[in-house]
């Protein structure tokens, strides 16, 4: 970036003439994993599917993911200080689903044991990654959330539950 570029003090609306629907199609076109953040308020496990997660630093380990602003489980974990990414394994598409929609009891029925969090790891998921929040930032209609992890595992074998052009897929190698 040159010397002479100004910082953006604030991001603007998007332009008049900005398709979000043809954003969101082109973007599609890139497949991510699924995975369940999860996390406690008081004792009762709370969850909610994510595929906006990304690894950020290895030292410190630093991982982050994005809720939405109107997401309705996000604001029950948040107080804890604490989330648990849960990566889904590839027959865990309804998990996915059901842990998508807003109300109902999305655990029940669900296996899960808590990390060193207090977070559920949800049983035979294919990743889990256990953190403490240590930052969030607001970016558009979604947060960014910061999280230091302090414990994490991962199966041995099994395959991911993907994520591409607005449907659930599978991995072949």
């Amino acid at each position: 970036m040159p010397d002479t570029a100004e910082p953006v003090d604030e991001l603007s609306e998007a332009a008049p003439n900005f398709d979000a629907a043809h954003f969101r199609t082109v973007l599609g076109h890139f497949c991510t994993g699924v995975t369940i953040v999860t996390g406690l308020e008081g004792d009762e496990p709370v969850g909610l599917t994510c595929q906006s997660f990304v690894s950020l630093s290895l030292d410190p380990p630093l991982v982050a993911f994005s809720p939405g602003k109107a997401s309705k489980s996000w604001p029950r974990i948040a107080p804890s200080g604490a989330f648990c990414v849960n990566v889904l394994a590839a027959d865990q598409e309804d998990l996915g689903r059901v842990f998508a929609a807003s109300g109902a009891d999305k655990f029940r029925g669900v296996g899960w044991r808590a990390g060193e969090t207090g977070s559920p790891i949800i049983h035979d998921s294919l990743a889990w990654i256990d953190c403490r929040i240590v930052d969030q930032h607001e970016a558009g209609d979604h947060l960014i959330v910061v999280g230091h992890v302090v414990q994490l595992s991962a199966a041995q074998n099994g395959k991911p539950l993907l994520f591409y052009r607005a449907g659930f897929g599978r991995f072949e190698s």
